[in-house]
Order: C-alpha cells, then structure tokens, then sequence
C-alpha cells in the first residue's frame, strides 16, 4: 500500500514524468485537494521548479536534491552555486529555489505584523527557529518584553562567534533601557544544528542575569536554535533558579 502522508514520497518508478502519475498522485492536484501541509518536502520543491529534465521529473529531481542535502533545511543553507551543481538543476532553477525559500525567511520575520506573546519558550523558538536555523554563521537576538509577556521588539545584537568573552553584556539591555521593557529572552543560534548549550552560552547567560538585575529588566530565558530543534536554558533550571524569578510559566497563567 502506498502511503502519501506528508513525509513520505511517492513511490513510483525511476524518471516518471509528473504527467504520467494518475491525477491524484500529481503534487498540483494533491495540493488543491490536501493543502500545503499534506505534501511531503519533495513535492513543494517539485511544485516550485514545475517541471523536470532528461527524462526525469520534478518531483525525482527534488527527491535528489533534498537526498544530496540530507533534507529540507540543508537544502535551505545551500547558496545558488551549489543547487546550479545538483543534477538536473540549472540557473533558473536553482534561482526559483534561492527565491523560494528566502520569501520563506522574510515571511518568519514580517509575520505576524502585530505584536505576539510569549507563554512558553517554543513560543519564541516558532517564531525564529525558521529563519535562524538555517543561518550560517551565529546570531545573537535578545526578544524584549512588557510586563505582561508581550513582544515589544526583537533586536539582533550579535553577529559571529557568539561568546561571552566577545560579546558586551550592555549591548543585551541597550534597547530594553531605551523602551522600557520589563524583560528580555535571549536567542541565539548553533549553526553546526545541535543546540546543546555550550560553556560560553552558560556563562554569557549567567552574565546576562546578573547584568538584568541591577537594571531591573528580568532575563526570562535563554533560547539555543538548531537545524530543527531548540533548548530552553530555563527548562533546563540553568542559571535561573533565583527565588522569586516569575518566569515565562508564572508571567503567563
């Protein structure tokens, strides 16, 4: 039996063109009937490209470009020199694809345009986990908020090798002494997909509290980012195990 869940590619022979699958196997036709969501990664890729070459179909050519780049997100941190080098990917391809996902990148972080609270820490990884890990390179952004946990600004202060000995804890509390915000979350990113924290996060996290004090702007948490998953430095009872700390948990019930 097939199976034509969201994950799971079609199983069909080698070099199939699109036009030869039974109508309601072809990813155009599965997206007007199951939406967006009920399409396995190589189908949206698919659909981006529209059609294949040399015999093999879009959708083969995108089964083997997310297979060359161990999935989605590594096909997400691929720049246009390399998707030109996947087989069968061109120029104008591999410039649909750069397009593709940066419109994705800039969605994350224009959406929503109003302001959003934060109740739990997967409340702020949802919101940048798309966009910061597929970075690069690490980023440090300190998510700033008011008395009731709602988001005032995100601000992006560190761009590097995100250390405690390199970064300049008054640049964390810059914006939040400027608009007032009660708190502020720290989030950064391991470019290299794991999100354990490392001693450097630690100690910069340990800083980043001490510093939050004697301004009185309460670091509520610090978020680590990887390629698909995330670590709350709170959940982990890190550092923040000052008695009458409220927290994200408290600030939300």
């Amino acid at each position: 039996m097939i199976d034509t869940g969201p994950t799971a590619p079609l199983q069909r022979p080698a070099g199939r063109r699109l036009r030869e699958l039974p109508a309601d196997e072809r990813p155009r036709e599965r997206l007007a009937r199951r939406g967006p969501a009920g399409l396995s990664a190589a189908e949206l890729v698919a659909l981006v490209w529209g059609s294949g070459t040399h015999g093999v179909s879009a959708l083969g050519l995108a089964e083997e470009a997310l297979a060359r780049h161990d999935g989605l997100a590594g096909l997400a941190r691929a720049g246009e020199l390399e998707l030109r080098g996947l087989p069968g990917v061109g120029i104008a391809k591999a410039a649909q694809l750069t397009a593709a996902f940066e419109l994705g990148r800039r969605a994350t972080e224009a959406w929503p345009n109003g302001r959003w609270s934060v109740r739990a820490p997967r409340d702020v990884a949802d919101r940048l986990m798309v966009e910061m890990g597929s970075l690069e390179r690490e980023e440090l952004r300190v998510v700033l908020l008011n008395t009731k946990n709602v988001v005032l600004r995100v601000v992006t202060v560190y761009q590097g090798n995100v250390s405690a000995s390199l970064v300049r804890i008054g640049e964390l509390f810059r914006d939040a002494v400027r608009i007032n915000a009660a708190g502020a979350i720290l989030v950064h990113n391991h470019p290299s997909g794991d999100p354990t924290p490392s001693p450097d996060d630690l100690h910069l996290t340990a800083e980043a509290l001490a510093a939050g004090r004697l301004l009185d702007i309460e670091l509520l948490d610090h978020v680590v980012i990887g390629h698909a998953s995330f670590v709350s430095l709170r959940d982990r009872g890190v550092s923040f195990d000052r008695p009458g700390a409220h927290g994200l948990r408290a600030a939300a019930g």
